[in-house]
């Protein structure tokens, strides 16, 4: 019976998906758009752009009417929010209401998408669907490098990059033809996602997390689709089947996890005069005529001189303090996991050799550490402070016959002078040896040569016990321990470490006419500095490396040479795999593209290709989101089957047709919406509409709404005039209160308070902890960047009102707009009342508005007379910087005033 049941279950259960998939291909979102004609209305005069004949269709079929359009106070500081985040200066409101040109409008939106802090603006609405934080959230949370991406995005909005190019450099910037250090950068889009990194995590279960989250971003960003749902079985709602999530999944699944240097302009221009001063010096040596003979007898001494070395497969390692080793396929391994202490790695190996005199410890590059590694400090280093070894016959015991082998003689293809190789056989674990050979030769593969006393001889082989100390200070994260290492064992006599570098030991063995340019200005470059006649030019270029300077990291995806094999997971289980799939997209959408490569390009591809139903659709429904509040489709990360209808369909397909025959263009964008008369209502609820359109789905007028948490905050430093107006560079770290760093787990994170210009940059640059967000953005609202948001929600709580009156950097915006009314409001209370109601709210203060504040700052007025230490508390954000040349008791009531003023709901919000 109980069988019976479950079949007839299981029947019903595929009947009804078989429903619901036929019911989906019909589904209005996965049918391509098709630019609709915009309907005739009535009313024609009141229509500015076409957006306004869907609008106005809507509104004449329900009987209702649009709104007057909003007083020009009122659209100059709508327009200043909605386009960069910022209010309007003073001057900038009067020369707008003073414009009488019919468009003076339509010249300001130019203005405003022309400015720099437009590209912030926007950049802040991309950056929560792609999950952006500084640091990678889970147990230790530790900081990561990634704001070089969050730069790269405002720099593609401020150039209008087109949103296909947009999507196509964040997946798959390093694939492109033309792949540059930004195109490279933009694919930290696929880096946000968290990063595990205690001590008893397996590495592979939050690498494959990790890809989860990159499907989830892709789908929710770019697609508009709740993709993660197939994880585990064939979505329940869409026509996205469990395997094609997989085929989906494999796009992203074979690439290595690399962090690059990401210097600015000047840093790299600096860096271009070097590296082109260098060539000038190698290119005069290289006319030396006897250079050629020399170099072939170099050659033909080095050619056969790597010696010989049977690497050590087969082998097993483990560390301290939740170390984790992956085993490669050369027989190396990458180190992964926790990184924040000593390390001492203990390796076990057995060889058939009969006779070892020698072993060799290789320190790898490798493309998932550091700069490229070969270690995981900050910089790709790493260091060895002993090196030790313990041998026993191969058929022995773990224990048996074990004894500690001498070794008498190490080398190395490279040793800092000060930490040279032998440090590591010294016995001494405070000393060590040191691969730090400086920029452009610093993160290549190493290897060093250790020598036995005695040879080690067994007729049956030999089992080996390595151990490996290291010892160094780092950042968080970023101890300088190995990230991927190799041991092999030789029977040569008296063996010593190849002292060329891998790249050129692999251009020495091909004939002369195979060699490119490259390769031999490689063979070059390390050929000079072995030969003594060079010496003097050795030390001028080693004077100009001197200027090389340090740049910033990033967080990017590169290519993986050995593809991976993906597979079907069962129920979403990464330790139940199945069958291999490749990659693929989903059957129900349109095709891929022909002759696209089956990779992350290809899927790039697919995503922004004209006939994708989705793409444009979404993208710009969550543009119209920013400027309503809600988007036309109000579910702008589900435009499955269970979403609801759009409230103008017609609308949604015509503006996406718009924007991509534009050559997908943001600002065209833009300027369809602002520049309507629907943009340009008034935002006063009328009576009618009271009833009739309470939410305001069919738009008879202009929504209100709080602002976003971060330009809460910059309006308030802007009326202070505190707001800095730099763009870019690494995250800053404002006053925080104390005690929320210790929220987090573990040791609250070391942050020094920034200082002067610094302290006050757009609240976009706040360093955003996951585990412990900066609290006056999150109460109002700002996501932890722990999955995709593209909708934020909008909470009115008593904290925010709390946060506005008492926040260390809301009272410094207080006390900067104290001080700022007091010197340049004018010469009585009175003008001083309106223009600080003016740079909080851009209008001037009504009769009554003005009375009540009025009797505020004299009852203010007089509790200071004559409370020196009150005044002087209330008004100075330093104590040790106290304001001079103003009377501070008459300077502390405009700060009171101030308080108040900055908690207005006005000022807040955008109307």
């Amino acid at each position: 019976m109980k069988r019976r049941f479950l079949q007839l279950a299981i029947m019903l259960g595929a009947a009804a998906t078989a429903v619901l998939q036929s019911s989906a291909s019909e589904h209005w979102a996965f049918v391509a758009p098709e630019r609709p004609a915009p309907p005739a209305v009535k009313n024609a005069g009141w229509v500015r752009t076409p957006v306004d004949r869907f609008i106005l269709g809507k509104l004449e079929s329900l009987n209702l009417s649009p709104s007057a359009p909003a007083e020009r106070t009122a659209l100059i500081r709508r327009l200043s929010l909605d386009l960069t985040g910022l209010p309007p200066a003073l001057s900038e409101v009067d020369r707008f209401v003073n414009d009488a040109s019919p468009d003076a409008a339509e010249r300001l939106v130019e203005r405003l998408l022309a400015s720099p802090h437009y590209g912030e603006k926007w950049a802040r609405w991309w950056l929560d669907a792609a999950r952006y934080a500084d640091t990678n959230g889970f147990e230790k949370d530790l900081p990561r490098p990634i704001w070089p991406y969050r730069d790269w995005v405002i720099s593609a909005f401020n150039r209008d990059m087109p949103f296909d190019r947009f999507a196509i450099e964040q997946i798959a910037g390093d694939l492109l033809p033309d792949a540059t250090l930004e195109t490279r950068i933009a694919t930290g889009f696929l880096r946000n996602s968290m990063l595990n990194q205690e001590g008893g995590i397996d590495p592979e279960q939050f690498r494959v997390e990790g890809l989860v989250d990159r499907v989830d971003a892709i789908g929710n960003a770019f697609l508009g689709l709740t993709v993660k749902c197939a994880q585990c079985h064939t979505h329940k709602f869409d026509p996205i089947k469990h395997e094609e999530y997989y085929r989906f999944y494999a796009f992203l699944n074979n690439d290595d996890e690399a962090e690059i240097e990401a210097p600015d302009e000047a840093l790299r221009s600096k860096r271009e005069n070097i590296t082109r001063e260098i060539a000038r010096i190698e290119d005069d040596l290289m006319r030396d005529p006897d250079l050629p003979r020399r170099m072939k007898e170099w050659e033909e001494r080095e050619r056969n001189s790597a010696g010989n070395w049977s690497v050590l497969a087969g082998a097993t390692a483990w560390g301290t303090i939740g170390a984790k080793f992956i085993a490669q396929d050369d027989g190396s391994f990458l180190f992964l996991g926790d990184n924040n202490g000593s390390y001492i790695f203990t390796i076990k190996a057995a060889s058939d050799l009969k006779r070892v005199t020698g072993f060799r410890l290789e320190l790898l590059a490798d493309p998932n550490l550091p700069l490229g590694g070969p270690g995981r400090g900050a910089d790709g280093l790493c260091s060895v402070a002993e090196f030790t070894v313990e041998a026993a016959p191969a058929n022995s015991s773990d224990k048996e016959g074990a004894k500690r082998i001498e070794l008498v003689a190490a080398s190395a293809d490279f040793e800092q002078a000060e930490m040279p190789v032998k440090n590591a056989i010294d016995g001494e674990q405070n000393t060590s040896w040191g691969i730090d050979a400086g920029p452009l030769r610093r993160n290549q593969s190493r290897k060093a040569v250790f020598v036995a006393k005695q040879p080690i001889a067994f007729d049956s082989g030999a089992a080996f016990t390595f151990q490996i100390s290291q010892r160094g200070d780092g950042p968080p994260g970023y101890r300088p321990s190995i990230g991927r290492f190799r041991l092999s064992v030789t029977s040569d006599e008296a063996p010593q470490a190849d002292p060329l570098p891998e790249r050129v030991r692999r251009i020495i063995v091909k004939t002369e006419n195979s060699r490119t340019t490259e390769d031999r200005r490689e063979v070059f470059r390390y050929y000079r500095t072995i030969d003594p006649k060079f010496d003097e030019a050795n030390r001028r270029i080693d004077a100009l490396m001197k200027d090389w300077g340090a740049a910033p990291t990033s967080l990017v995806i590169a290519p993986r040479e050995t593809p991976r094999t993906t597979r079907i997971f069962r129920r979403g289980d990464w330790k139940r795999p199945s069958d291999a799939v490749e990659p693929g997209t989903p059957a129900f959408l349109h095709p891929f593209p022909e002759g696209a490569p089956k990779n992350r390009l290809g899927l790039a591809q697919w995503i922004v290709d004209k006939r994708n139903p989705l793409t444009a659709r979404v993208i710009v429904n969550r543009v119209w989101q920013q400027y309503f509040g809600e988007g036309l489709v109000p579910t702008p990360d589900d435009f499955g089957t269970r979403c609801d209808a759009p409230s103008h369909p017609e609308l949604l397909d015509w503006l996406s047709a718009e924007f991509m025959e534009s050559g997908w263009s943001f600002k065209h964008l833009h300027r369809l919406i602002v520049n309507s008369a629907t943009y340009r209502q008034s935002a006063v609820l009328r009576p009618d509409l009271r009833e009739a359109d309470p939410t305001n789905r069919w738009l008879a007028r202009a929504p209100r709404f709080r602002v976003e948490a971060e330009t809460v905050r910059d309006i308030a430093l802007a009326a202070a005039g505190l707001l800095s107006a730099r763009i870019g560079g690494p995250s800053v770290y404002p006053p925080i209160p104390d005690g929320v760093l210790n929220l987090g787990y573990g040791s609250p994170m070391k942050w020094e308070t920034s200082r002067g210009e610094e302290r006050y940059r757009r609240a976009m640059y706040t360093f955003w902890k996951r585990s412990v967000p900066y609290p006056s953005l999150l109460v109002f609202d700002q996501p932890n960047g722990d999955f995709s948001c593209t909708r934020r929600i909008r909470s009115n709580t008593p904290l925010q009102a709390l946060t506005t009156l008492n926040d260390t950097v809301f009272m410094e915006a207080a006390q900067g707009l104290a001080l700022r009314v007091y010197k340049e409001g004018g010469s009585d209370d009175a003008a001083r009342m309106e223009f600080a109601f003016r740079l909080c709210t851009s209008r001037r203060p009504d009769a009554s508005e003005k009375q009540r504040l009025m009797e505020f700052l004299r009852s203010q007025q007089q509790y200071f007379s004559g409370r020196t230490a009150e005044a002087v508390y209330v008004t100075s954000a330093d104590l040790n910087n106290i304001p001079e040349g103003v009377d501070l008791h008459r300077v502390a009531p405009w700060t009171m005033v101030a308080r108040v003023l900055l908690n207005l709901d006005e000022t807040i919000t955008r109307e």
